[in-house]
């Protein structure tokens, strides 16, 4: 039987990951597989919120919607009536809980996708509860509203920007300069905004410089309008997978440190 040659696509290239360090793992061993090498760099952390007091005080929902992997892991308990996921990221925690969804879309990983599912267009009169972090977009519900719905809200955990030591920046962005990060993921628009917050000024040309991946739309539209000249690139999808295809197509197109 032949042996399969390793795939070193990523050999020698650092990718910038940006995801809290809990929901790295899984991109991190998929850059590790092509023999890249990940940079952690977590520019959001999540933290439960006690919920119970006020799920108590919500009525019982027909439908509970959860939008996040995070809204899954922090509210999973707070869940009655039947279960619907924003993507497939979700359902999959919804799954390895021991819980599967009743209402996902059969394609992409947004509230418009789960939107377009024909369960949702007709809730007139049901009781909706999404559970989320502390804040996020009004699409879903306002959506859900318009159709005659009531939406109710539970927030189950908060994003909490990390800090950094001026020595750890320093170092991220000596690794920088010299060629060992070719790729920047980032999966929100919240964590765009973040890392831009949290990188000092001195390294914007270097994120200006490097292609970002990510798997949403709204995060290469927002790019592009505040860091004009960037290289922003659409993955197909959140999972590691999808990912990783990006991020070998990034660093192929993008030429390499001193060329």
């Amino acid at each position: 039987m032949a042996l399969r040659m390793a795939d070193s696509t990523l050999a020698g290239v650092g990718v910038l990951i940006t995801r809290p360090r809990e929901q790295a793992a899984e991109l991190t061993a998929a850059i590790e597989s092509r023999a890249g090498s990940a940079v952690l760099l977590p520019v959001m952390e999540i933290v439960p919120c006690d919920a119970a007091r006020f799920a108590r005080e919500l009525p019982a929902p027909d439908i509970t919607a959860f939008v996040s992997v995070n809204a899954v892991r922090c509210g999973l308990q707070y869940a009655a009536g039947r279960i619907a996921a924003v993507g497939p990221a979700t359902a999959a925690a919804l799954e390895a809980a021991g819980r599967a969804a009743d209402i996902a879309p059969a394609a992409g990983f947004d509230s418009e996708h789960l939107l377009a599912e024909p369960e949702l267009s007709d809730v007139a009169g049901k009781i909706i509860r999404i559970i989320r972090g502390q804040r996020g977009r009004e699409l879903l519900a306002d959506t859900l509203r318009e159709r005659g719905a009531r939406v109710d809200y539970l927030a189950v955990y908060a994003r909490v920007t990390p800090a950094y030591s001026a020595d750890e920046l320093a170092e991220l962005e000596g690794r920088w300069r010299t060629g060992l990060i070719r790729a920047v993921t980032i999966m929100s628009v919240e964590s765009l905004d973040n890392l831009i917050d949290i990188l000092p000024a001195s390294c914007r040309e270097l994120l200006l410089a490097t292609p970002i991946v990510t798997p949403s739309a709204r995060v290469i539209k927002e790019t592009l309008a505040r860091l004009p000249g960037s290289s922003p690139l659409l993955a197909s999808g959140p999972q590691a997978a999808d990912m990783l295809d990006a991020i070998v197509d990034a660093v192929q197109r993008a030429p390499g440190p001193g060329k």
